[in-house]
């Protein structure tokens, strides 16, 4: 799984932190900052209800091998 994130559309709504805090973090005033660029399977599915629930769409999921 890779995650990508569109930084113009970012308006650091914090949705992606409040699902998946291991795995985001908005800084005050900020945008979405990745903390954890390789995230464990048992986060799967709060990266995809980040993404699924971004106000703007601004994160993407793309599957790969989770090997």
């Amino acid at each position: 799984m890779k995650i990508v994130v569109d930084l113009d559309l970012c308006q650091g709504h914090a949705v992606c932190a409040a699902e998946a805090p291991e795995v985001f973090t908005v800084p005050r005033r900020g945008k979405v900052e990745i903390l954890d660029t390789d995230p464990a399977p048992e986060s799967r599915a709060a990266v995809m209800d980040a993404a699924r629930y971004c106000p703007t769409r601004a994160l993407s999921i793309i599957d790969g091998d989770d090997n």
